[in-house]
């Protein structure tokens, strides 16, 4: 259902983006935004769909598990970092509400991948925690592109 939830959002946030693409192209760090935007949810389809995978050895989830974290994790501080060079009157509050939601969406599923490669019987109990603040961080900045550009 986490994957059904997250390819349904993900084309709703292209149709969103699209719908305002040149104020979106207008400002600077906002097309950043938008990819972090879609790759959270993009996150959470990938991490949903190869825990989906029956008989999978833990190690190799673990290692699925890292490389689509580490993936979103770079893409999103590089973008976020971009964002830094460009921002000009912005509030530093925004982004740190924007790295703070990055990280919450993205570490949750690292714990995870760790924990099973110690062979904890609750790592997968963290994937919860990455797929909520995958999608709360990827809604709030679909909100922005849609709502908070038109202000």
């Amino acid at each position: 259902m986490q994957a059904e939830a997250a390819a349904t959002l993900t084309g709703l946030v292209f149709v969103a983006a699209s719908i305002n693409l040149e104020r979106i192209m207008a400002f600077p760090g906002l097309p950043g935004r938008a990819a972090e935007s879609i790759l959270q949810l993009l996150q959470v389809f990938f991490v949903a769909t190869v825990a989906l995978v029956p008989n999978q050895p833990p190690q190799l989830l673990a290692a699925e598990l890292l490389i689509i974290a580490g993936v979103a994790w770079t893409t999103q501080t590089i973008l976020q970092l971009n964002y830094v060079k460009v921002r000009t009157g912005h509030p530093h509050s925004w982004l740190a509400y924007r790295v703070g939601l990055g990280q919450l969406a993205t570490i949750p599923f690292c714990v995870a991948a760790v924990m099973l490669l110690l062979g904890s019987p609750h790592a997968m109990y963290w994937l919860v925690p990455g797929f909520v603040f995958s999608f709360v961080a990827s809604m709030v900045s679909a909100w922005v592109l849609l709502v908070e550009i038109r202000r």
